[in-house]
């Protein structure tokens, strides 16, 4: 017997898959938005705002925690139930 193609076209992953990417997107997004700023107009005069703890500490540890969550919603398993 032969096996018919399935019909329609499918996606990769499972819609909780994607949602769970969006978030990911969501907090790098917000990561990089927070490293932004402390820049100076005059580069002769020092900003010591670039070395504070939002930009040093926060926003990396966001990008790096959305890039596990983005790791996570390819290995999440949509089919469980």
């Amino acid at each position: 017997m032969k096996k018919t193609p399935p019909t329609g076209k499918q996606f990769l992953f499972e819609k909780k898959n994607y949602q769970v990417l969006l978030i990911a997107i969501a907090v790098i997004a917000l990561g990089f938005f927070l490293m932004t700023g402390g820049g100076s107009d005059d580069p002769a005069v020092f900003n010591p705002a670039i070395f504070n703890f939002q930009r040093i500490r926060l926003a990396p540890t966001l990008v790096l925690i959305g890039f596990g969550i983005a790791m996570y919603s390819i290995l999440l398993n949509g089919n469980k139930k």
